[in-house]
């Protein structure tokens, strides 16, 4: 028995089988003598002759009259698993021109799919799903089945919560690829990116808008000196090279240098130094910098392993960049020597917003593909209110040892056209020497062993427009 089988819209099959008894009789009536009419007070009789204004009578085409209830009535068909009896029906309804409509199964997005999943993913700290503790934004998603979010994880949290997350999600049919961008709750949100050539991701919900949070306000260190960042835009220019040789030939001048290293990612100033120890900690509880060549050093490479990376994130190297400059004992400088990392991201950003830069210094290469970054460099100085004293030029040209004539090796002009653009000066052209690579890799920086090498001149002159420069910023208040 199939009697109270509930279909959609709260009919069942016994209307079905009632339905199929008035379309036989109407089929005998309409056979007959045409006079014969269906009781007026029947609810499909009455629904009809209130929407038409008008008397149904057999003879007024009865089969058209049957299709208009069976649209009226609007029974879906029955599913694939209901009992033969009940198909049989369908097919006598079917046999007198009732098109029964299908059944249509409720559609749910993607993005309430990916909802309901990670309602079952428990944050056991908070004792809440990660969807009740907002702990998820950003949904977004593609029509190929892509899906990116944003997932709030506080430090006190389990890192395995971004794994079971995204397991949640690629187990949802239709899936493809999952991406979750993990972020601290207590930082910034990023900034929305300018349409170009990433990922197009529409999402469904526009997300929420995450509290702004204020930039450090950077505190002086008067006991550093004139703080000069060197920097560049791309690696491979030199810039360590100019980093190392430029503080001892301050430091060959009288003055009190400092020199930090912060490439954080690619520390080299202990091996171009020729320090390999580990720096001691004083009774203050701060750490004492090594020193060579008359200059004071601290760089993450006396902290670890030569063969270990450091894959850290933004807050990691900023609090380590603070630790370099806050918690070394560096007594009182008169110059202190910042060996910025390639680019201009985390590290630069950190430097200033820890400490107020007196300057910075731009190292470049002749050719076009190291200028265009080094402009980036320069902007971003200009963006932060960083003075940027100039330009220098490394490997500008190698001198012939037969003929004693410059050969471009790498273009010429670079420097000074970037110069022209900026509006800066170009500060020093220093040339190739096989002894500066040499040097930098026994810890015999050349300004050191071969003052009267013509590069090593070079960087002595770069030093004493350095200080000129930075007369002028400190004359200018």
């Amino acid at each position: 028995m199939v009697s109270g089988v509930q279909l959609q819209g709260g009919r069942t099959w016994d209307g079905v089988r009632k339905l199929s008894r008035e379309c036989r009789r109407v089929a005998q009536a309409s056979s007959g003598n045409g006079k014969e009419t269906l009781p007026c007070n029947h609810p499909s009789h009455i629904r009809l002759a209130q929407d038409r204004r008008c008397r149904i009578h057999l003879q007024d085409d009865p089969v058209a009259k049957l299709q208009h209830w069976a649209e009226r009535l609007d029974f879906p068909s029955p599913p694939p698993t209901l009992p033969p009896d009940v198909r049989s029906r369908q097919l006598d309804c079917a046999k007198f021109g009732l098109a029964l409509s299908p059944f249509v199964p409720p559609t749910v997005s993607l993005t309430q799919q990916i909802a309901t999943a990670l309602s079952r993913v428990q944050n056991t700290r908070l004792d809440l799903d990660v969807m009740t503790a907002e702990m998820v934004q950003d949904v977004a998603t593609t029509v190929d089945g892509k899906v990116q979010l944003t997932l709030l994880l506080d430090s006190r949290d389990d890192a395995s919560l971004v794994r079971d997350v995204r397991q949640a999600i690629v187990e949802l049919p239709g899936v493809i690829d999952v991406k979750v961008n993990v972020r601290d709750p207590r930082q910034q949100a990023p900034t929305a990116a300018r349409p170009g050539r990433a990922l197009p991701m529409a999402p469904e919900a526009a997300p929420k808008a995450a509290p702004r949070v204020a930039a450090p306000t950077p505190v002086a260190l008067p006991n550093l000196g004139r703080i000069l960042a060197v920097s560049s835009g791309k690696g491979g220019v030199g810039k360590s090279t100019v980093s190392v040789n430029l503080a001892i030939a301050l430091a060959q001048m009288g003055y009190r240098v400092g020199l930090m290293d912060a490439d954080i990612y690619g520390p080299n100033i202990p091996l171009m130094m020729g320090l390999d120890q580990q720096p001691e900690v004083n009774k203050q509880a701060k750490i004492i910098p090594l020193e060579a060549f008359g200059v004071k050093l601290i760089s993450l490479g006396f902290l670890i392993e030569k063969d270990q990376p450091a894959i850290w994130r933004g807050p990691i190297v900023m609090k380590l960049i603070g630790q370099f400059l806050k918690d070394v004992d560096w007594g009182q400088l008169d110059y202190f020597i910042v060996d910025m990392p390639p680019g201009t991201g985390d590290a630069q950003l950190s430097l200033v917003q820890t400490t107020l830069v007196s300057a910075a210094l731009i190292v470049t290469t002749p050719q076009q593909v190291s200028t265009g970054d080094a402009l980036r460099g320069v902007k971003m100085f200009e963006r932060v209110a960083v003075p940027v004293l100039g330009i220098v030029e490394n490997m500008s040209w190698f001198e012939n040892p037969e003929t004693g004539k410059p050969i471009a090796l790498f273009g010429s002009g670079g420097g000074q056209r970037l110069a022209e653009q900026v509006g800066l000066d170009l500060l020093a052209q220093i040339q190739i020497d096989p002894r500066i690579a040499e040097g930098g890799d026994v810890g015999r920086p050349l300004v050191a062993v071969e003052p009267s090498a013509p590069a090593a001149r070079a960087i002595v002159a770069l030093a004493v427009r350095v200080v000129a420069g930075m007369d002028a910023i400190a004359a200018r208040g």
